[in-house]
């Protein structure tokens, strides 16, 4: 076992000297014996809970992470942070709550590490905003840290096909059209979600799982592994044990995730067809890492990576396939063949990624990733664009779509619920821009999600017949002409906020371009006239957000990031 010098380890200042005998009587207090408190303090933080099934195997993963940490010669330390899970949010003011929690989550994280002086960091995280946020955590601490996923939920079956919970948001639209009965519904619905996992589709939660092994904070193929597997008790033990080779080493969060690396991750979201929510969480991570990367640098490592892997809402397969056909590893095999990586970047296993691919063997027989010779298209899922409608920047996932143009007439609400109720109404026509503004970061507050409405088009069968433009945010189960992140938003008086029912909106996915084809003198006219809303919120936590989020460009960031810091965490 090796023995570590606490003399410039955090915990010293809980566990070494005279002085800090009140401090070890608490832990004496817990059993642990003079040996153990001369270890190195190891925080294993998790997001897990009963709110759904995302978190519900994060605890036993944690507790698991213990022997390899003892194994190690660490003394393992576990505590909780929250969760806001999205799909339970969705649809309602809840939905405000979700972004958030990832500040809270980091926050949480960095005051328990820091006020109990832990020297390392092992986090969980299942749901959504669970993993950017337990990543900024690691990146703002710059402990040696390994992030570990939850694993997703195995795939349902109705009808004999798979099924995952987005087939459930549009069977609803289609009930509302009378295109099946409610007993269609409620069979769905008991099916879809056969146990535990984050959901099953190329979704925020898996596309930022991807992110996780892309960027190096967590062990190879590690993420894709589904929640209810046995291995993954296996994969935590793992992640304890490497994170002491990481205090032996002071290999850190800071080292391993360079400008280089974030490249690297917005890449494979791209080749996956991932979460538009990448382009949020990316830019936040980066600015705890002291890296200028926002939603335009995003959108440059998006455009140069093909679409190679058919994972759904765009595609056919779901996370447990992608395992089964080699996981992200083997899909980051054949982008670095082509140059599409950097694999000089270090990872959590003290070794580059190239050193981590080259153990790899590529699998010619799996259906799920395609060579990059052969891409499922030439460019990346998921694009970023600019125009007038968007000085700041938008950003819409293209996977799976047969259309990249549109240009239409606008159709203005004022909040997602009005929409929603327009659509359920049917409401709607083709070939219009449906607007869903003031559910920006600011003017929401919280910067909502739209998948109910989303999955309603999609059920109406209308989801490619009229575009969604908000400056609020899509889930990563959205598929369809929906373009989010629309900066600036309609709370700074964005140009979003001066669109009136019939303005032409013209919008290129190929181009990269969103404009609103309204003349100058117009514009000047509505902006004099415009006066800002006032939300619903004038205290509580959704209050101090507001006052505090920057634009979504730049990550809706609610601090400087390590830009401004004056001193590491990691080096008290």
């Amino acid at each position: 076992m090796t023995q570590f010098d606490k003399s410039r380890l955090p915990s010293r200042h809980v566990s070494v000297g005279p002085e800090r005998a009140p401090h070890r009587s608490y832990y004496y207090a817990m059993g642990i014996s003079e040996e153990e408190i001369a270890r190195p303090f190891v925080a294993l933080a998790s997001a897990g809970n009963n709110s759904a099934p995302c978190n519900t195997t994060l605890d036993a993963q944690a507790d698991a992470a213990q022997a390899g940490v003892i194994q190690g010669g660490g003394l393992p330390r576990r505590f909780n942070t929250i969760t806001v899970t999205d799909g339970i949010a969705m649809g309602h003011q809840g939905m405000k709550s979700s972004l958030v929690s990832r500040e809270v989550i980091a926050d949480s994280v960095e005051l328990s590490v820091r006020g109990h002086c832990y020297d390392a960091l092992v986090g969980f995280a299942g749901c959504d905003k669970s993993l950017p946020g337990m990543m900024m955590a690691m990146l703002r601490l710059n402990v040696p840290s390994v992030f570990v996923y939850g694993g997703s939920i195995l795939p349902g079956r109705f009808q004999n096909r798979d099924v995952t919970v987005i087939d459930v948001f549009e069977v609803v639209g289609r009930y509302a059209a009378g295109a099946c009965p409610l007993e269609e519904v409620h069979a769905l619905e008991k099916v879809a979600c056969p146990g535990h996992g984050a959901c099953g589709g190329q979704f925020t939660a898996n596309t930022m799982a991807c992110v996780g092994e892309a960027i190096g904070l967590s062990l190879p193929n590690s993420n894709m592994v589904p929640a209810p597997y046995t291995s993954r008790e296996q994969i935590a033990v793992a992640a304890g044990a490497q994170v002491m080779e990481l205090i032996a080493r002071q290999l850190r969060p800071r080292d391993i995730c360079t400008r280089a690396a974030f490249v690297n991750a917005a890449r494979v979201v791209a080749a996956t067809g991932g979460s538009t929510n990448a382009a949020l969480h990316l830019p936040a991570m980066a600015s705890e890492a002291g890296i200028d990367f926002d939603l335009h640098d995003v959108a440059d490592a998006f455009k140069s990576a093909p679409y190679i892997a058919d994972l759904k809402p765009g595609g056919r397969y779901v996370a447990k396939d992608m395992y089964e056909a080699g996981g992200v590893y083997m899909l980051m095999k054949t982008m670095l063949a082509h140059d599409l990586l950097d694999g000089d970047c270090l990872t959590v296993t003290g070794r580059t990624l190239a050193e981590n691919i080259d153990q790899v063997t590529w699998n010619p027989d799996q259906k799920v990733i395609y060579d990059v010779a052969t891409p499922l298209s030439p460019t990346g899922g998921v694009v970023g664009l600019r125009g007038t409608l968007a000085p700041d920047g938008a950003i819409v996932k293209v996977a799976g779509m047969h259309r990249l143009q549109f240009e239409g007439p606008a159709r203005v609400f004022d909040c997602e619920e009005d929409c929603f109720a327009a659509v359920e109404a049917r409401a709607v026509a083709e070939g219009e821009v449906l607007v869903i503004r003031y559910e920006g970061p600011k003017g929401g507050p919280g910067m909502r999600e739209m998948l109910s409405t989303t999955a309603a088009l999609y059920g109406l069968g209308m989801g490619e017949k009229v575009a969604l433009i908000t400056d609020g945010r899509f889930s990563g189960a959205t598929r369809g002409f929906c373009i989010g992140h629309v900066g600036p938003e309609a709370a700074d008086g964005g140009p979003i906020a001066l669109v009136e029912d019939g303005d032409t909106i013209r919008i290129d996915a190929e181009a990269g371009t969103i404009d609103l084809l309204v003349d100058d003198a117009t514009l000047a006219a509505r902006r004099a006239a415009w006066l800002p809303r006032v939300n619903d919120y004038g205290s509580g936590a959704l209050w101090r957000y507001a006052r505090t989020v920057g634009p979504a460009c730049k990550g809706a960031l609610t601090h400087p990031g390590a830009r401004e810091e004056r001193h590491v965490y990691a080096d008290i």
